[in-house]
């Protein structure tokens, strides 16, 4: 495994971890790089998540606290990137395309023997191909107050529960006017938009594994894929199938430049 300094900007490193895993809240005093060589990985900052196949990695600025976890059985690869060597600057965290090229330098610059030019050179283009993709992170805040964050709870253990915030605030003691003040207030998000929410994030593992989207959609409460695919599109900027493809386009500038 390389260390910072005289070997290059790079720290690498192999990490299984299982399905359902997940590390305490924690940061680094490192930029990261959360990639799964093997499986799915998921990565929560805040209240927002990401789900990562082997083709889409998260780039965490450093100091940024975040938890990472694993959808199935996954090899992480820890990649850590010297502040001080480093030239991406992002501020906050970005989806990034694993390309195969990527994928192949990451790999090769986890074996050990490789000499120190030849890690500088690999860790350059390695930096150069870095190429974040345009989506929004699917973001669910639990509300503060006890009644709705019952409601949460329940719409959350299924998403597909079709009640309507009446129904549900009959079984938890609340009128349907108290639950949508409280969703706005606590979550800064209407009742709606938050239960989309949940339910694009209960669908992500679900794409992950590669289900079809009539079954993810139907799972996560929609009654046809098509109206899974536009919820999704509208909320994350791409719809289901770019957000897991190899081949979807950025729109950022390229990873070298300066933020």
């Amino acid at each position: 495994m390389s260390q910072y300094g005289q070997t290059g900007a790079m720290l690498l490193g192999d990490l299984p971890i299982s399905a359902g895993a997940w590390f305490p809240w924690h940061d680094h005093p490192a930029h990261q790089l959360v990639w799964a060589a093997r499986g799915v990985a998921a990565v929560m900052v805040g209240d927002a998540q990401w789900v990562l196949p082997s083709t889409r990695a998260l780039w965490i600025p450093v100091g940024v606290w975040h938890r990472t976890g694993a959808v199935g059985n996954a090899e992480l690869r820890g990649i850590y990137a010297d502040p001080e060597q480093c030239p991406v600057e992002w501020p906050s965290p970005r989806i990034v395309i694993v390309r195969p090229l990527l994928r192949e330098l990451l790999e090769h610059l986890s074996a050990d023997g490789i000499s120190d030019d030849a890690r500088r050179r690999a860790e350059a283009v390695a930096f150069d191909l870095l190429e974040p993709m345009d989506v929004a992170p699917i973001v669910v805040p639990a509300p503060a107050d006890p009644r709705a964050r019952d409601v949460a709870d329940a719409v959350l253990a299924d998403p597909a529960d079709s009640r309507s915030l009446a129904e549900l605030g009959r079984e938890v003691g609340a009128s349907e006017r108290t639950l949508a003040r409280a969703f706005v207030r606590d979550c800064r998000m209407t009742f709606g938009t938050w239960r989309t929410q949940a339910r694009l994030r209960a669908a992500l593992p679900l794409l992950a594994q590669g289900l079809p989207m009539t079954t993810v959609a139907h799972r996560v409460g929609y009654a046809t894929a098509s109206a899974f695919v536009a919820a999704f599109r509208r909320a994350v900027g791409v719809p289901p199938g770019a957000y897991f493809s190899a081949t979807k386009a950025a729109t950022f500038p390229p990873a070298n430049a300066r933020s």
